[in-house]
């Protein structure tokens, strides 16, 4: 398959395209790119930003509204780029700020938006504040900036509080001064290498809203805010109280995640946001205790959408999946937002392996399990979300149906919290390895240089070059979903759904005169046909107004 660009409509046409939608957010399917890992062009083994480009012409013929970029700043890369040492500069690995501009420009043309992550958490130990901090020493205003604390002890040799890092360990790592001596400690929740800002400090606020107009004058469309759940610490560090804290999140509010302080920086940013035509927007990673709390971060002034990872964390299960799309939609209702569903993304073991596996095992899996299920159940899962109110999210290579890559070599890996004991589990490396383009290459595709974590044998059955045009193929039911949904005036954009009668294991609601029937069971089900088939993930038969639907399966219908 060619790794040039195909012809883009000319500017002027491309301008018009992409703002011709009022409220796109509110029905986008948003397609997530890891740039490491989409497509290298320059055959280092890396991807880079010239490589997304001159893919952007595949993703506008998938049918997705908006490309989000996972982070590609200068950074250290001590944790794959959210470590950042400079907001306003392509790390040299992904290529230069013209390659960006060309990115954007492109997409534009194409009819893309381009969302880009930003990072306001954390900084890099790297970052020319944190540097100068480390040098100034205790006391000094650069200090002021993150939150350096001294230790307590008889000689400060113990952390300030009892906080840990996501990544595992303590939360605080001590400094050596510049006069030689044991000094402050400093609060990373992630990696040592990503201290903390101390948001209390205006000359925080006043860089990322900066950064923010840096971005936005380049032409993006938007951000995706890590950490938007973080930021905001308790007033005083308070001790938590607890051990294993990790097992707390999520069920929650801490004393550095979730604090209501956050809100009134993100009114801050919404206003400078409103201030751009083209309908920019804001998206949340909140980690939050509950859906009702997310619907505190897309109130009308604050951000447009969040991610919904209670969705993402639900089993294959009719049951929890009607109640999860219920307190979804009932949480974002009342602040006018719209639903958010995502099933995969670089954080997560892919979605065609976790239900490849027995519910209640989390969302990191280090087993291959029943690949034929996993893919029948991703099928199915795909078309059900799909068919759901509000906007929905696809990460690079779920349309290839790819599972993770479970069985990497732990000398390969690159995952920070693999390297640290009582963190997350680590193995993130497995839903990151890079995507095939091609039956065959070194690297399928993906560049001529290999790729920077190794990728299965096999892996070029499952490239796009492999599934285009193939019947049945995953890539081809996400292409036709696309089509379908957006020429589908009843999927999409809208706060409910019609929950209509069905058998037990089975999801079936209506909107308008369209139908979407999902079977979560291991059994065929008898259902009634709702009118004329618009898509299905399986094989279904239908006898005198009755329709088959198989194990695992979803299906589309429609009354028009």
């Amino acid at each position: 398959m060619s790794q040039q660009p195909s012809a883009a409509p000319a500017p002027t046409s491309a301008v018009a395209t992409v703002s011709e939608r009022h409220d796109w957010w509110r029905d986008a399917v948003i397609y997530q790119v890891y740039p490491r890992s989409f497509a290298d062009s320059n055959g280092d083994g890396m991807g880079d930003l010239e490589g997304v480009r001159t893919r952007l012409p595949y993703l506008r013929d998938l049918g997705v509204d908006a490309v989000w970029l996972s982070p590609f700043y200068a950074s250290p890369q001590a944790d794959a780029g959210y470590d950042v040492a400079d907001y306003r500069a392509v790390d040299p690995m992904f290529g230069t700020l013209l390659d960006a501009d060309a990115l954007i420009r492109d997409a534009h043309a194409l009819g893309l938006r381009i969302i880009v992550d930003l990072v306001p958490n954390h900084s890099s130990d790297q970052y020319e504040w944190f540097k100068r901090a480390l040098a100034e020493g205790p006391g000094s205003p650069s200090r002021d900036r993150y939150h350096f604390r001294p230790g307590k002890g008889k000689n400060g040799e113990l952390p300030p509080n009892d906080w840990e890092s996501i990544f595992g360990g303590p939360a605080w790592t001590r400094v050596t001064e510049p006069d030689g001596t044991p000094g402050e400690w400093y609060l990373h929740l992630f990696a040592p290498e990503q201290p903390d800002f101390n948001w209390e400090h205006p000359a925080v606020g006043d860089e990322f809203r900066s950064i923010l107009r840096f971005w936005l004058d380049m032409g993006v469309d938007g951000f995706r805010i890590d950490v938007a759940h973080g930021m905001v610490k308790a007033e005083g560090l308070p001790d938590l109280g607890s051990h294993e804290q990790l097992k707390l999140l999520g069920n929650d509010v801490m004393p550095f995640f979730d604090q209501d302080g956050v809100h009134a920086i993100y009114r801050q940013w919404r206003r400078i946001l409103d201030e751009y035509s083209g309908e920019r927007i804001f998206v949340a990673e909140a980690w939050t205790p509950t859906v009702e709390r997310t619907a505190n971060y897309v109130r009308p002034d604050e951000l447009h959408q969040a991610f919904n990872f209670q969705y993402l964390g639900t089993h294959w299960d009719a049951e929890e999946l009607r109640t999860v799309i219920d307190r979804t939609l009932d949480a974002m209702r009342p602040v006018g937002a719209p639903a958010t569903w995502v099933l995969s993304n670089h954080d997560v073991t892919r979605h065609a392996t976790r239900f490849a596996n027995p519910a209640g095992l989390g969302t990191q899996i280090r087993l291959a399990g029943d690949r034929e299920l996993g893919l029948r159940r991703a099928r199915a899962a795909t078309l059900l979300m799909l068919a759901l109110p509000g906007s929905a999210y696809v990460y690079q290579g779920e349309e290839l149906g790819l599972p993770d890559v479970v069985d990497l070599p732990d000398e390969v890996r690159q995952d920070p919290a693999y390297f640290r004991g009582a963190g997350q589990d680590g193995f993130r490396d497995g839903c990151r390895v890079p995507i095939p383009w091609t039956r065959e290459g070194s690297s399928y595709g993906f560049g001529d240089g290999g790729s920077w974590l190794p990728q299965p044998a096999g892996w070029g059955e499952l490239s796009v070059e492999a599934q285009t045009g193939e019947p049945g193929s995953t890539l081809e039911l996400y292409r036709e979903a696309l089509a379908v949904r957006r020429s589908t005036a009843d999927l999409g954009a809208g706060d409910a759904v019609e929950w209509l009668r069905a058998p037990e294991g089975v999801v079936a609601f209506r909107r308008g005169d369209f139908v979407c029937v999902a079977n979560t069971t291991g059994e065929s089900v008898a259902m009634p046909a709702y009118g004329r088939v618009l898509l299905a993930s399986g094989e279904i038969t239908e006898t005198a107004g009755e329709a088959k639907v198989p194990a695992d399966t979803t299906v589309w219908w429609t009354r028009a």
